[in-house]
Parts: C-alpha cells; structure tokens; sequence
C-alpha cells in the first residue's frame, strides 16, 4: 500500500493506495466517531462491495447504515441528495455520523455535498470504486449536484477524512468506465507532466487490460499532482483551474447531449482534443502534438470527434461554466504538451474550432 498525503491549511488526510483495502478496518476507525456511518452506494456498486465493507466495518464494532441511490449522471440531482438526508433523519444520524462514499463519481460528489451540508458538517470518506473517481473526483474536496443548465454549478469545497483506492475494485469495472477513468490520467500528462504522457503511450494497453501495477501507477502519479495542486490552491483561485482541462467543452456536450448520454470521462477526452486543437490555431501546438493527443485518446478507447451541437448551442452551454468572469468564457489552454494555462479565445478561433474537423460532420 502507498500513502499519500494532502495538506492544506485547516486540514489534511491520507489518499491510501493498494489492493484488498477493504479489508482493513485500521484505514477507516480513526476517522469515525461513536462507531457509527452511514454506508452509501448505488445499484450497482452495492451489490458488489457494499457487503465485504459492511462485514470489515461490523466485526470492529461500527453500527453501519446502507443507503442505495439510483445509478448514472442523471441522477445527480437535489431529489437524489434528499434520500441521503431522508436515511440520516430517519435514523438520528447526528453531526459526528460519518458518511462514507462507496462508488464512482457521482456517488463521491453527492456524498461529500451531503456531508458539507447535513447539519452544517458531518465527516466522510471517500471509496472511489471507478479509475475516474481514483485518479480525480475523489480527491481535492470538489462536492456538487448538476442543474438542467449546467453539470457541478450547486455544491461545495468540502474535503473528505480519507481517500481509499483500492484496485481490486477496478476488476468489475466496464471497459467504457475504464476509457472514462483514462481520460483523467491523460489530463495530468497533458497539463503538467510531459514524461508521464510518454509512459501512458508505452503502458495504455496494460491499464485497459487492467494491470494492476500500472493501474497503481497511474493512480498514484494522479493523485500525487491533483494533491500538489489541491494544496496550493484549495479554493480554485489560480493555479487549480487548470484541472479542469478538456471540461469546459466536456461539460457543454454532457448539458447539451443530456447527462448520462457521454460518460462524463468521454466528454472530458474530447473536450481535451478540442482544447489541443483550439491551442493549434492559435499558434502553441503543431499538427504533430495535436496527433498525438487523438491518438492516445483512441488507443485509450475514447471518442475524439465531438457531437455537432451547433456554434450558438456551444457558446451558450459553455457561457455557464464556472471559470468564467466578468461574463468572458476561460479556457484551459496548452502552451506545449504537458504545460496549461487559463485564458479566453477569440470568437473566430472558436467558429472555426466548432465547424472544424473534430466536430461530427451531418
């Protein structure tokens, strides 16, 4: 098992990384008070890990509360978080109960916007069981529901107790899911680590056939730059904007297809080639850098043409993303490969981004 360690100034907690974590009790008491938690999961994760962790958390002597949400991104709504506080009230759950996150990301946002809100602060922990929450949504205390308008605009910075990444959670895991999660490690090679982008070309195939070795190396390599960044800027004042590289056009085409049709991971890696296209024509990268980001977005199974939702649909499904100020749209940019940075395009550099040739033709 690696430990790494995120500090910020008001906290810290460890992001545990190895294989049959959920075995292990000692990762989970020291951050559960009264021994009680409330065990949250979805349909399809719980049928699968909820039982194994139930039995660990039981035998060391923890009153456990399973509550099961419906699964998939369009459940990530205000009526999906009420169930979570209906099983808290129902069941007394007081402001030390600790909740704990079993599955991907939408469960892990949901749960921590839970914790940040029931009774003004409860504890949680954070069980990512998809290689997308692993590498990124677990990690840096990002919590949020959707709105019809736009993906994570209702939520609230709120950092988890501990992060447990486990990889043997990754072998249910579907081969979309897995492409998803890809996405996310390529997105730290991308913005911040040029080397890292040439070991995911050399290892990609092992990750999609699930090694766990690599798979271990990827998550930790993520995590370790999600924490260095995390702890510089807690808040998205600067520097963390930068993590959200591909998510500005990743988001439009979740809202504008409806949530749930692109896997969130899928909307991000061709938001990520739209951004190394849109860095092209403004001068940064060569033809070549862009071919290589479309082709390790293919060998990782994802999609690089993005659906064609019309120049004034873009614009307008972007103009809700919440890097913009003073009413101008904010891109994360790519000065070279592995180095990012936020700024605005030029609307005639966008028209010709959305009628060009990674954009679906009719």
């Amino acid at each position: 098992m690696i430990t790494l360690d995120l500090a910020l100034p008001d906290t810290r907690y460890p992001i545990h990384i190895g294989q049959q974590l959920l075995d292990k009790a000692d990762l989970l008491l020291p951050h559960i008070r009264h021994r009680k938690v409330a065990l949250i999961s979805n349909t399809s994760v719980a049928p699968l890990y909820l039982a194994p962790l139930r039995q660990t958390l039981e035998r060391a002597g923890v009153e456990v509360i399973p509550v099961i949400l419906p699964d998939g991104e369009d459940f990530k709504t205000w009526e999906t978080l009420n169930l979570i506080f209906d099983a808290l009230l129902q069941h007394r759950c007081e402001r030390n109960t600790t909740l704990i996150a079993l599955g991907g990301g939408v469960i892990g946002d949901m749960v921590g916007f839970a914790a940040a809100c029931y009774q003004r602060g409860a504890p949680f922990i954070q069980i990512p069981t998809t290689l997308l929450a692993q590498v990124d949504s677990s990690v840096g205390g990002k919590t949020a529901i959707n709105h019809p308008l736009g993906k994570n605009m209702i939520g609230a910075f709120y950092q988890p107790r501990a992060v447990i990444a486990d990889m043997d959670l990754l072998d249910t895991l579907p081969a979309r899911e897995l492409s998803a999660g890809l996405a996310e490690v390529i997105k730290y090679g991308l913005l911040g680590n040029a080397e890292f982008i040439g070991w995911l070309e050399q290892h990609i195939a092992a990750l999609r056939n699930k090694d766990k070795t690599a798979l271990a190396h990827a998550v930790q390599t993520s995590c370790a730059m999600k924490a260095d960044i995390v702890s510089q800027d807690e808040k998205e004042q600067g520097v963390r904007a930068l993590l959200n590289l591909g998510h500005t056009f990743g988001h439009a085409i979740e809202a504008g297809l409806g949530f749930g049709t692109w896997l969130h991971g899928e909307a991000v890696g061709a938001g990520m080639l739209l951004a190394a296209e849109a860095s092209r024509l403004i001068g940064n990268l060569t033809e070549s850098d862009v071919q290589r980001v479309r082709h390790l977005l293919e060998l990782a199974g994802l999609p690089t043409i993005s659906p064609d939702l019309g120049v004034e649909t873009w614009l307008e499904l972007m103009s809700h993303d919440k890097k913009v100020s003073g009413g101008e749209i904010r891109f994360v940019l790519l000065q070279s490969l592995g180095q990012a940075y936020v700024a605005p395009l030029p609307q005639q550099i966008l028209h010709e981004l959305f009628t060009g040739r990674f954009i679906e033709k009719a």
